[in-house]
């Protein structure tokens, strides 16, 4: 029997997060939740790095929701909390950050390596149709 305890356990281990339910949102508000949800899917967990605030699990995004929950019991609006989130974190909290001077290889460098990419490959394509011209000009 002994042999088959940390399969077992192994398996055990591996289905209970399968079994795990999120909370659900505080009935008591749901205006306000449906408010903090929306809000939160547009901010960066600050650990996680590559989640929302609202889909991350680390203690410090639950507490920065129950931080954001309570500036909105207080009546403030979507701005002056997100205004409260960037200056204690700076623009990374935002997902998509303002288009500023620091922020402009950011926002255009895809269009610029696309734009780089293209004119090498209309270079080369000329160059190429070039070789094959020469190449075939008949000798006498």
């Amino acid at each position: 029997m002994r042999r088959w305890s940390r399969p077992i356990a192994l398996v055990a281990a591996l289905a209970l997060p399968a079994l795990a339910v999120e909370a659900p949102p505080n009935a008591d508000e749901p205006a306000l939740e449906q408010r903090l949800l929306a809000l939160t899917a547009d901010l960066r967990c600050v650990v996680c790095q590559n989640e929302s605030l609202a889909e991350s699990r680390a203690p410090l995004a639950k507490d920065l929701r129950d931080e954001v929950r309570g500036l909105m019991r207080q009546g403030r609006t979507d701005d002056e909390v997100v205004n409260y989130l960037k200056a204690r974190y700076g623009d990374f909290v935002l997902y998509r950050p303002p288009f500023k001077p620091v922020t402009y290889l950011l926002w255009l460098g895809p269009a610029l390596f696309l734009g780089i990419g293209g004119l090498a490959w209309f270079v080369a394509i000329r160059r190429r149709q070039r070789a094959l011209a020469t190449s075939d000009l008949p000798t006498h």
